[in-house]
């Protein structure tokens, strides 16, 4: 038997969101509508695993509701957070593409539901929807770039400045402003460990920092949820960290 037909609201609700991610914006109505059929919707528990680090599945997800965590494990057993990702984000496809086992592990941080589409499906729509293959190559872009910015934090900061920076960066994708231009919340959903897998650092560390970043009015963390306090004085802390970090190096 063949996959149960969507019913026609479904598809249309369906198509509807995938018009608001990235490598489908540019896809007419047409296309849209057999992507929508393509994809199977699954829900994932808070701290479920979707896939492990070495896995052969292949198959893409795109996040219809929910955050996740991307990381990676060391041979030692030590775990690396590579980056959050929530709504109309797109994950799995490097494996979708090249068959190659997954280099992370992506797990929900909250309760998920997430689009799936096979490999066998998502290779085929590639090579008969040149918009797909375009809007693909300009994600691929996009995640590089992020990497590679990411990659100079390491370089530009210390260790404090590296957390401020990233925090900042995932303010800028998923804050919401409470006083606009000054204060600002996020659920990263994230513990203190995750956060200290962020940037390399222990998790007492991590606790030390953010009570230091509370008492002087920057940061305020509660149970996954961080609070940017005063932006301005933020991005100045950063920065200020930036010129320490150089200053040493000399």
């Amino acid at each position: 038997m063949g996959p149960t037909p969507i019913a026609d609201d479904i598809l249309l609700k369906r198509t509807a969101f995938l018009r608001k991610v990235e490598p489908f914006s540019q896809l007419g109505e047409r296309d849209l509508n057999i992507l929508a059929g393509d994809f199977r919707s699954r829900k994932y528990k808070p701290k479920e695993v979707i896939f492990h680090q070495g896995d052969d599945s292949h198959v893409l997800y795109v996040v219809m509701k929910g955050k996740l965590r991307i990381f990676s494990i060391s041979p030692a057993g030590n775990e690396t957070s590579v980056r959050i990702f929530s709504v109309y984000d797109m994950i799995g496809e490097f494996a979708a593409i090249d068959g190659r086992p997954r280099s992370t592990t992506a797990q929900a941080v909250q309760a998920c539901v997430l689009l799936e589409m096979t490999q066998r499906k998502f290779l085929q729509c590639l090579s008969e929807m040149p918009e797909l293959a375009m809007g693909l190559i300009k994600l691929l872009v996009e995640k590089l770039r992020w990497t590679t910015a990411y990659a100079e934090t390491i370089a530009q900061y210390d260790t404090a400045g590296r957390l401020l920076h990233i925090l900042l960066n995932y303010n800028e994708a998923l804050g919401k402003a409470v006083v606009v231009g000054e204060r600002y919340e996020m659920d990263l959903f994230m513990n203190q460990s995750d956060l200290a897998s962020l940037v390399g650092a222990r998790r007492e560390w991590v606790n030390r920092i953010l009570q230091d970043w509370r008492h002087r009015g920057l940061i305020e963390y509660k149970r996954g949820k961080i609070t940017i306090l005063d932006l301005r004085a933020v991005e100045q802390e950063r920065d200020r960290r930036m010129e320490l970090y150089a200053d040493d190096d000399w």
